[in-house]
Order: C-alpha cells, then sequence, then structure tokens
C-alpha cells in the first residue's frame, strides 16, 4: 500500500485568497511545508470561471490586488482577463504555481487528535479518489458554488424559443449583436453585463423586479495616478492602497449612521448621469437602505451612459410568463427577446462544500462559530478565508493568511501541534453576514454564525481586524496541546 503524502499545510483553492496565502506562508511561515489543492484545471478561482462579456472587478484594485504586488495596470476597475492575467504572472513570478494539484477536489476533511492532522479526501480529474494529510489545513476556495448558480423556476420558460443563458456558464461564441436581449436581474453581473451586451450591438433590456443602489466610479483612479508620478510603485501602491481603504469605510460607516444622506448622495450621483430624476425614482431607488445589499459599481457610469443614450433599456416589472417570442410582464406589457440571460444570482457554498469531522463527529458549517472570522470553534487547525461585505474582498483574505502564519509560528516556537478555538459558555450567538442580500438570506440556514464580542465578532473594518489579526494575541480564547 502507498504511503498518504504528508505537507504541514494543506491551501484548498487557486483563486485570489490561495495564492496569497500561499506567498504568505512562503515569507512569513518558510519552515512549513505546503501544497495547493485546486479542483478546476487552472488558476484564478472566480476570475476563471466567469466569462461573460464585460466581467470585471467591483472593487478598486488597488484594493483587490496583493499587499505584495501592486497591481500597475492604468484601469483602478478592471475586466476579469486582466485580473486572470495578474494571477497568473504573480503566481509564477512567486512559484507558487508549482505547488499546485490542479484537478483535486476536497470532498471531505477528517481531523484526528491522537495523529494531530488532518486526513483530506479529493476526487482528481480521472474520478480516481485519493488522500492526503496535512498538520494545517487553509480553506480559500470563496463562498460561491461554482458548480450550480440560484436559477430559480421562471414560469412558462419552456415555451420560449430563443436562448436562456446564466452568466455563469456563459459559452464561447454566443452571437449577441443584433439581438434582443432581455438580462433578469438587477444585481452586480447584470449592471454589468447591460452595457458590455448594448457595445456589442445587442438590443438590450435589463428587467428587475426591484431596484438595486448603483454608484459610477471612475475607470481610473487619479489619486493613484498621481501618486505614483512621484512615489515608487510600491510605496505609491501602499498609498494608493489606504487612500481606497478610508473612502470605502467612510461611505460605508455614513450608510449605516445616515442612511437618508447616503441615499440622497447616490440618486443625485445617478441623476446626474442619466439627466432624468424620473428614472431614479423609476428604476434606481430602491426601498431598502445603501448597505443593506452590496453597492453595484459602474465603471465611469457605463450602465448610465447606456440608458442615456437609449442603447439599453431598464424595466421594473414582474414576470407573469414566458411566450415563445418574449416575456409577458405583471402589467400586461410583452417585452420582445431573442435571448434571454438570467443574471438571478449566485449560490454560497461555505467551506468549498467539504463535508468536515473531528474525532469522527460530523462539524456541519451551520453549528460552527467563527473565531477572528477565520476559524472555527471547537476545530482543530482549520483556517476559513471569509472577505468583507464592504470592501474588497483581498483586505481580509490577506490579513486572514497572516494571522494563519503568526499562529503557525507561535505554534512551532512553543512545540504546540494543535490550536483549537475555544468559545466561553453561554454566548450569544448572530448571523455571520450583515447583508439582507437574496443570495445571503437563501444561504442562512447553512452558514456559520459569529459571537457578540471580540474575538468572535467579525467586523467589517480593515483597520480594526489589521490592528488585532496582526498584533493581538493570538492566545486568546486558544487551547493549544502539544
Amino acid at each position: 500500500m502507498s504511503q498518504i503524502e504528508h505537507v504541514d499545510v494543506l491551501v484548498v483553492g487557486a483563486g485570489l485568497s490561495g495564492i496569497g496565502a500561499a506567498y504568505r506562508l512562503q515569507t512569513e511561515a518558510p519552515t512549513r511545508t505546503y501544497a495547493i489543492l485546486e479542483a478546476r484545471d487552472s488558476i484564478g478561482g472566480t476570475w476563471d470561471l466567469f466569462r461573460y462579456p464585460g466581467v470585471r472587478s467591483d472593487s478598486d484594485m488597488m484594493t483587490l490586488g496583493f499587499p505584495f504586488e501592486p497591481w500597475t495596470d492604468p484601469d483602478a476597475i478592471a475586466d476579469g482577463p486582466k485580473i486572470l492575467s495578474y494571477l497568473e504572472e504573480t503566481a509564477r513570478k512567486y512559484g507558487i504555481d508549482e505547488r499546485i494539484r490542479f484537478g483535486h477536489k476536497v470532498v471531505g476533511a477528517s481531523w484526528s487528535t491522537p495523529e494531530a492532522r488532518w486526513t483530506v479526501t479529493v476526487e482528481r480529474g480521472d474520478g480516481v479518489r485519493a488522500q492526503l494529510t496535512c498538520g494545517f489545513l487553509q480553506l480559500c476556495s470563496g463562498y460561491y458554488d461554482y458548480e450550480r448558480p440560484h436559477d430559480p423556476e421562471l414560469p412558462g420558460i419552456g415555451s420560449f424559443s430563443g436562448d436562456v443563458v446564466h452568466p455563469q456558464f456563459w459559452p464561447d461564441g454566443l452571437p449577441v449583436a443584433g439581438r434582443r436581449v432581455v438580462v433578469i436581474g438587477s444585481g452586480a453581473t447584470a449592471v454589468t453585463l447591460v452595457p458590455s451586451l448594448a457595445d456589442l450591438g445587442a438590443h438590450v433590456t435589463m428587467l428587475q423586479r426591484t431596484p438595486t443602489w448603483v454608484t459610477a466610479l471612475p475607470r481610473r483612479d487619479r489619486v493613484r495616478d498621481a501618486v505614483q508620478r512621484v512615489l515608487p510603485t510600491r510605496a505609491g501602491g501602499v498609498v494608493a492602497r489606504y487612500q481606497n481603504v478610508l473612502a470605502t469605510m467612510a461611505f460605508y460607516e455614513l450608510s449605516r449612521r445616515r442612511p437618508g444622506v447616503a441615499k440622497s448622495l447616490l440618486a443625485k450621483g445617478a441623476a446626474r448621469s442619466l439627466g432624468s430624476t424620473t428614472m431614479v425614482s423609476d428604476h434606481f431607488t430602491p426601498t431598502y437602505d445603501p448597505w443593506d445589499q452590496r453597492l453595484c459599481v459602474v465603471p465611469d457610469g457605463d450602465l448610465f451612459d447606456a440608458v442615456r443614450s437609449g442603447r439599453a433599456h431598464v424595466v421594473t416589472d414582474t414576470i407573469e410568463t414566458f411566450a415563445p417570442d418574449g416575456i409577458r410582464l405583471g402589467s400586461g406589457r410583452h417585452l420582445p427577446a431573442d435571448l434571454v440571460v438570467t443574471a438571478t444570482g449566485l449560490r454560497i457554498k461555505v467551506a468549498g462544500g467539504i463535508e468536515f469531522t473531528v474525532d469522527g463527529e460530523r462539524r456541519p458549517t451551520r453549528e460552527l462559530t467563527v473565531y477572528r472570522g477565520t476559524m472555527f470553534a471547537d476545530v482543530p487547525n482549520l483556517a476559513v478565508t471569509i472577505g468583507y461585505v464592504n470592501a474588497s474582498w483581498t483586505l481580509r483574505a490577506d490579513l486572514a493568511s497572516r494571522y494563519v502564519c503568526r499562529l503557525l509560528n507561535h505554534m512551532e516556537q512553543n512545540g504546540w501541534r494543535v490550536a483549537v478555538p475555544r468559545a466561553p459558555e453561554g454566548m450569544e450567538g448572530r448571523p455571520l453576514l450583515p447583508l439582507r442580500s437574496g443570495y445571503v438570506e437563501r444561504a442562512a440556514a447553512e452558514l456559520p454564525q459569529q459571537g457578540d464580542g471580540a474575538p468572535w465578532l467579525m467586523r467589517q473594518n480593515y483597520l480594526l481586524d489589521r490592528r488585532d489579526m496582526l498584533r493581538g494575541d493570538v492566545t486568546e480564547a486558544m487551547s493549544f496541546v502539544r
């Protein structure tokens, strides 16, 4: 019987989080061996999966990019292919690509206290199941289901004679020029698709049941451009990064404390871009407060420009039923279509859908409580990457990776083999994510919870988290075993 391969740290996922985790392990915990397991056949995660027209970041690249590898492209809001190229180049530059095992989908992980190790079961691309072991398991697989999007039942969809496509599975070479395209949805994917399809010559309409808060940001970051004319690339990247962190945090806090002011600012900005207060009140004024759901960003106001110029249209209505040549709406209006794009959202898959057992006992994610937003109570030697809802994913992912390195180094220095967060008795649980977005509410029953105070409270505040994750006491509420 062949011996099972063992490494000190197994990283699951070769997207933004996984590449960042690998770099931190190499530089901040260099005595540890590691490997990356990636279910797909290429790196990039989200940026390799999504191929729909116009796919791009919804955060600025100074904060979505790695702090150790500053983003140098002129576009601060970048398209998917540029981001994927950046990830590939970063992985090659630091030799991270050589540590990735492609076609290794993790389906289970079992912890043994006597052995102080995880046994990880993978399904390989050839259909064979295999096992690896590790002392520490670091999950960097994001929280979206890459295999199954949210695809609600649409009444009468079977009678529609045109094409129906979900953005998560956009086919190569799909013709859109000259076609009547209806994009169902109003979230980040929909507001990206609509102007991009219009640019490709489609007659496009965004059909939304309810509006979403949308804000225009410059594609180029003028502050970053000015700073980098006088500072070296790395120093200029740090300045631009913190400027954007502070600006984002400031608007989030304004939205939480003075939602009426935030609403007014967003509505006025949309009216300036659209040239119509009526259109804003009809189609761009949600019933919820800003940041009850994530804001949608449109670079250089491209969605507003497409609507204002008549190249795209927005309809706020409900679907009564599909017809062979389009959609009959609740208002009685008929919306003709040759192609329907169901930008109806994503599904959350916590911890990559991996089934955990600790000493033979199943540990469903819905029963777990997060510690520092990075580990789980009573689950040894395991970290999970959970990004911010009010800022770029990478900001928190990088803090989590650096915290893991601090913990690993502390364990090595003191001869500990096991670290387990221990929650206090009677701690009150709270929902993990402070959003009312559909994808969060649909997954509520499966999400872990957070606690009612530090280090169990997952704050949406980068500066406080940076202080605690990089300088806080790694032994707080933690049990260690030799």
